[in-house]
């Protein structure tokens, strides 16, 4: 039996490890000077497994559950530390209220956090019991004493991203297909891999429909531009957002991005370069919940997390291809044209093998701490 870790082992380091901490929960300003490439090597590192405990420890586990994905990359949590537990709360003040009107996006984003969380626990020698927490609407990591493992999708949590480029237009092994699809599925998260290219155009269509009516709905527009950053200096300074860059894109001053945006993103391209990056793509995978709500949402979250680390371990991509999701009108027609019936599609995601990109951003740890 697994013995509950005490109060005072938990906390019995904190005060000499505090130091240690500071490094990673500095204030933004902090670091507004530092290069993009500096930044991001310092936000992405590997950091190590021994030498923290208490506080310092807390910390680092929230670290790395910072460096899960989440939509728009607004970063939509908090975490509250309490000794043998860690919640993650939604941030509703960083939600996206016209693409997320549900705040669907949000709850995902908050279980891809909890499952980096989960698995740097295990590295640290920690076991984890989540659950949902309906009264708060939060997620609970309780943690306890357990052998330390440092799994192949731990060691993957740094290298991870959505990759928003081409890729090879070569097939994955069935083999490969079969871990994606072990990773990604459990017993309240089905995954459905599409990789014939018959529905891979099914899926196609839906993209273009879906990309289009957002890019034609001025709202959508306005909520998107304020999460995109041009500029270096502006990504670094903020620590959040959409950096261009990542997306293949030319740094340019944050003005001239502004100005140039109506000019340059339009349904017509956009759809354009969806329709080439599916084509090139060895699959799509759909996440779908047993059921619709927050705690379902959660699960799909942590399911796709470890979908993607489990790419990142065997060099598959990925990137996010939401719009027959995300409009209410859309999705229904959608989830039947991919045989789902009544059930609602989660996350719609292109995957294959291709180049990696610049790394996005991360706000510093004391910035999400509650």
């Amino acid at each position: 039996m697994v013995n509950k870790l005490t109060r005072r082992k938990w906390l019995a380091a904190a005060p000499g490890m505090l130091g240690g901490a500071a490094a990673f929960s500095a204030s933004p300003s902090a670091w507004a000077a530092e290069s993009y490439e500096a930044a991001t090597a310092r936000i992405w590192r590997a950091g190590p497994l021994k030498g923290l405990s208490g506080a310092a420890l807390s910390q680092e586990l929230v670290r790395y559950a910072t460096l899960a994905p989440s939509s728009h990359n607004t970063q939509c949590w908090k975490f509250a530390l309490d000794g043998q537990s860690i919640t993650i709360l939604p941030d509703f003040a960083r939600r996206c209220p016209v693409v997320d009107p549900d705040d669907h996006h949000l709850y995902v984003s908050l279980g891809c956090a909890a499952e980096n969380l989960v698995l740097a626990a295990q590295a640290w020698g920690l076991g984890s019991e989540v659950r949902f927490d309906s009264a708060h609407d939060a997620v609970v990591v309780t943690l306890s004493t357990a052998p330390a493992v440092a799994t192949p999708l731990f060691n993957a949590i740094p290298e991870r991203q959505c990759t928003r480029g081409d890729y090879d237009g070569k097939p994955l092994s069935a083999q490969d297909l079969n871990l994606l699809e072990r990773a990604g599925s459990n017993d309240r998260v089905r995954l459905l891999l599409l990789t014939e290219k018959s529905a891979i155009e099914r899926v196609l269509d839906f993209v273009v429909q879906g990309n289009t009516a957002q890019l034609n709905d001025k709202a959508f527009i306005n909520e998107l531009k304020s999460w995109i950053r041009y500029s270096a200096s502006d990504a670094v300074a903020r620590g959040d957002g959409l950096f261009g860059k990542s997306s293949g894109n030319p740094t340019i001053p944050s003005w001239l991005g502004d100005l140039m945006f109506d000019f340059v993103v339009t349904a017509k391209s956009e759809n354009q370069k969806y329709t080439r990056q599916l084509r090139n793509s060895a699959g799509v995978a759909v996440f779908v919940a047993a059921q619709e709500d927050k705690s379902h949402w959660v699960d799909v979250g942590r399911a796709y997390e470890r979908f993607a680390l489990q790419g990142t371990v065997m060099g598959v991509r990925h990137a996010h291809l939401n719009m027959p999701v995300e409009l209410a009108s859309l999705r229904p027609r959608f989830a039947s044209a991919i045989g789902l019936g009544n059930q609602r599609p989660d996350l719609v995601i292109r995957f294959g093998r291709g180049p990696t990109m610049p790394p996005s951003l991360r706000r510093p740890v004391q910035a999400v701490l509650v």
